[in-house]
């Protein structure tokens, strides 16, 4: 489990337990895994694009690593 909360830092259970009531409170229980979804697609997303822009850019190089000659005027 700490390394599943790794990411919040320095934050012990009791901050992480205030900052859930707050939200909590501010959202509503029924909002709450709308936003986790949507929070979730995104990341998704985002990664699906990273990988295609990765796979783009090593398909590229593989295809330009005899050419690296500068050319001169």
């Amino acid at each position: 489990m700490l390394y599943t909360l790794a990411f919040i830092g320095g934050l012990g259970g009791w901050e992480v337990l205030l900052i859930f009531m707050a939200l909590l409170l501010l959202f509503g229980a029924k909002r709450i895994p709308e936003l986790a979804r949507g929070l979730g697609k995104g990341i998704r997303e985002f990664k699906d694009a990273t990988n295609e822009v990765k796979d783009s850019i090593e398909k590229g190089d593989s295809g330009n690593q005899g050419s690296t000659k500068k050319e001169s005027n």
